[in-house]
């Protein structure tokens, strides 16, 4: 499933809350919030990216990393004068270690109502299956593995 290599990542994200580092406007984290689990025979991830413009969301997965990548503009003109400006604009990126029993050739992405889905079945090999032993008399069974 989804493997964590970097122990130090929410210790960063809580960093960046306190403090106030990252790429949003009015130095804000560019936050992507996300859900992962696993239904059946795929695992699900859900990211939060309301407001974002579907053509600048990128994805890419290259050695069981998947790298996500949204664009949010500002809705303003340019040489408009700013009365509010709370919502973060920017890159927002995230990176996830899948695991080997994920099968990455089939994942399936899907954007609607500001979140972006992406669904990863699970690989054949990883999937349970049942093993034919034959006993010395000829007779065969049926164990599940």
């Amino acid at each position: 499933m989804l493997m964590r290599t970097d122990p130090f990542r929410e210790f960063d994200r809580l960093a960046q809350q306190v403090f106030g580092a990252g790429t949003g406007t009015g130095n804000r984290p560019a936050a992507m919030p996300m859900d992962a689990y696993r239904s059946g025979d795929d695992f699900l991830v859900h990211f939060d990216l309301p407001g974002i413009d579907p053509e600048t969301i990128e994805l890419d997965v290259e050695r069981n990393v998947l790298n996500v990548r949204a664009e949010r503009r500002t809705p303003a003109p340019e040489g408009a004068e700013l009365i509010v400006a709370e919502r973060p604009t920017g890159a927002f990126t995230r990176q996830l270690f899948l695991g080997d029993t994920l099968d990455v050739d089939r994942i399936d992405a899907s954007y609607e109502a500001g979140v972006l889905t992406l669904r990863i079945p699970v690989a054949e090999r990883a999937k349970p299956r049942r093993i034919q032993i034959s006993g010395g008399d000829g007779d065969r069974r049926q164990i599940s593995g």
